[in-house]
């Protein structure tokens, strides 16, 4: 079991960025994808991004495409979501997920979550 744990949320205005992270601990995190979800008020939880567990595969929802990236860094056992061109659509609290399925988009493809972190976007 993995747990997980993001930082880097915070309040911004419409067009800047932020840098969400999310740290890893436990063993084999390279065997695992790591997803990120937001969900905003009133809403379902949905898939963002996520990157393979080789980081040569990265998926994003057509709502972030052009503007989110995702990276890994194994070493440091961290998943990155580089975040610009912020909207207040994207105000949320975000998660990270760890998992071993295919359907990316899907919660239930994971097992481990973090306990998100807040972005808010508004003037």
């Amino acid at each position: 079991q993995l747990q997980l744990v993001e930082s880097g949320g915070g309040s911004v205005q419409p067009g800047g960025s932020l840098r969400l992270a999310c740290v890893v601990s436990g063993l084999g995190l390279d065997y695992y994808n790591i997803g990120w979800f937001r969900q905003a008020p009133g809403k379902v939880r949905e898939g963002v991004s996520s990157i393979s567990s080789s980081g040569g595969s990265t998926n994003y929802d057509d709502s972030v495409k052009g503007r989110f990236t995702v990276s890994r860094d194994d070493a440091k056992k961290t998943v990155y979501l580089q975040m610009n061109s912020l909207k207040p659509e994207d105000t949320a609290v975000y998660y990270c997920a760890a998992g071993t399925g295919s359907i990316w988009w899907s919660e239930y493809e994971y097992d481990d979550w973090g306990q998100g972190t807040q972005v808010t976007v508004s003037t």
